[in-house]
């Protein structure tokens, strides 16, 4: 069976199982919070576990809570006296649910962060989804596990890589220039919808608030953070990715100004280092099902179903900037810059983008795509066999602007219960890496999680969402990837151009198309 139907399977099992959890067994929510009933308002007892975090205090008196307050400033104040009003303002908050408590009536005072409201671990609920948890906890520390040396070996190897073909350079030097542009557009077409839209904000995720945190940086700190004080210490730190990435790129880069014997001795191996990485990311992504399956059932079970209602406007956002960038801009692209027809070079090119939606892979795609782009295009073999290829590793304009949006989204999830807002100079940190991760992603299944997870841990915050936006990424992968073959194509046709070839589709009606 193919992997993507056994995620749906395990998927559709896994928030199954969760619902029974969430309707049959009882829970108790644990806010570890004790209080007392005074004159006028509930007077803090005890404070414990959970609501440390919240900025409680022994003899602090609150007299108002302040529930569902996120998306579109939706807010319930709540008055309380003592803890029998606090019990039943709380009654029917979800688990894993923020609650804001205030020291005044009109609840202007917001006691500090939000207190999230956790599993009693002696509830039968808690006890039955403890052993999942603890799967889905398991499977997401493997996929960090392989994010410092996957990035590494990727980005040294992809760089030093380049270089091999140095009679080319020309050739070269255009299509790389035309893959980065176009990964940017797509990831700032990404950065624009998701914070006009903001579905993140108010989304009942059932995600953890803890570390809930992004690092928190200013625009001009984002570079100067790129340069590793102690590269050794940078690779046992999963947030300083960004500095792993320039070290990458400058070593790699040096291995090709290192004559040989030596230089051809560093690429080789890290070639042969990256092509092992690869197998352990494809090991370890095959528990993708089994992962996923935890997953849901411990936030299904915890939290219900409302998770998928933004989750479903998530996926209409990443599907309209993923038709925009393939209807819209690339189009304009290959008329504006190589006077070439969209729609002629689409029919073209429409047995690979056919290929590519149903296969879900650039790069099994490509023998189809090359053979559209020489037969039924006209490119020479001479532009094809050198753009496409590369373009297979390392042009991923769909995957750049999925990275994008998911990781902005989850953040602003996480700011919304209490974490601290993406700033402009995080968003930018998220637009390099975002595009240093799509090149990253070369040749590996599965490779949008794996690099998501790279940015979020990056970004200090919890690595679950990655792997709960798995519920809607089937379809959306096999979009990607048409938009990933279709922006190599249009490369193709546009770099062909520009070496002075006639295109098929540019003959008069009646001849070859």
């Amino acid at each position: 069976m193919k992997q993507h139907w056994k995620i749906l399977i395990w998927m559709a099992a896994g928030a199954l199982l969760g619902g029974v959890f969430q309707v049959s067994l009882e829970a108790e929510a644990e806010s570890g919070l004790v209080l007392d009933a005074g004159r006028d308002a509930a007077v803090v007892r005890e404070v414990r576990g959970p609501a440390v975090k919240a900025g409680l205090e022994p003899g602090m008196e609150l007299r108002s809570i302040l529930l569902d307050r996120g998306r579109a400033g939706r807010e319930r104040r709540i008055r309380i006296r003592g803890g029998a009003d606090l019990e039943a303002a709380l009654e029917g908050v979800k688990i894993g649910a923020a609650v804001w408590f205030a020291e005044d009536d009109a609840g202007k005072r917001v006691v500090g962060k939000p207190l999230t409201l956790v599993l009693r671990e002696s509830s039968p609920r808690a006890r039955w989804i403890a052993p999942f948890a603890y799967g889905a906890a398991l499977f997401m520390t493997l996929l960090k596990m392989l994010i410092v040396p996957l990035v590494l070996t990727s980005i040294i190897s992809g760089v030093a890589g380049v270089g091999a073909a140095r009679d080319l350079k020309r050739l070269g030097l255009k299509t790389i220039l035309y893959y980065v542009t176009t990964s940017m557009i797509a990831i700032l077409v990404g950065l624009v919808l998701v914070n006009l839209i903001r579905p993140g904000e108010g989304a009942e995720l059932g995600l953890p608030y803890r570390e809930a945190h992004a690092a928190g940086r200013s625009f001009w700190d984002v570079f100067l953070r790129m340069v590793p004080t102690n590269f050794f210490s940078s690779l046992g730190d999963n947030g300083a990715m960004l500095q792993i990435i320039f070290f990458g790129l400058f070593f790699g880069g040096c291995i090709l100004a290192t004559p040989a014997p030596h230089g051809p001795r560093l690429r080789e191996f890290f070639t042969s280092a990256f092509e092992v990485m690869m197998k352990m990311a494809e090991l370890v992504l095959r528990l993708i099902p089994y992962g996923v399956f935890c997953l849901l059932v411990k936030v299904v079970g915890e939290t219900g179903f409302g998770l998928f209602l933004p989750l479903g406007l998530y996926m209409l956002m990443i599907a309209g900037g993923l038709c925009l960038h393939m209807f819209v801009i690339l189009p304009l692209l290959l008329r504006v810059v190589g006077k070439i027809a969209p729609l002629a070079w689409g029919r073209a090119m429409a047995p690979a983008l056919m290929t590519a939606f149903s296969a879900s892979s650039s790069s099994m795609t490509l023998p189809v795509t090359m053979e559209c782009a020489e037969k039924r295009g006209g490119v020479s073999n001479k532009v094809s066999s050198f753009v496409l290829p590369l373009g297979a590793t390392i042009n991923m304009d769909g995957t750049a602007l999925y990275e994008c949006a998911g990781v902005i989204f989850l953040s602003q999830y996480y700011a919304s219960v209490g974490g601290v807002p993406l700033g402009i100079g995080d968003q930018v940190f998220v637009v390099l890496m975002a595009l240093t991760a799509s090149i990253g992603a070369a040749g590996i299944p599965s490779a949008g999680l794996v690099m998501m997870v790279t940015i979020l841990s990056a970004l200090k915050l919890p690595i679950e969402g990655a792997a709960l936006l798995l519920a809607v990424d089937r379809p959306l992968d096999m979009l990607r990837t048409a938009v990933n073959v279709w922006s190599d194509s249009c490369g193709t046709a546009l770099i062909a151009k520009s070496e002075g070839e006639r295109l098929a589709v540019e003959a008069p009606v009646g001849e070859t198309t």
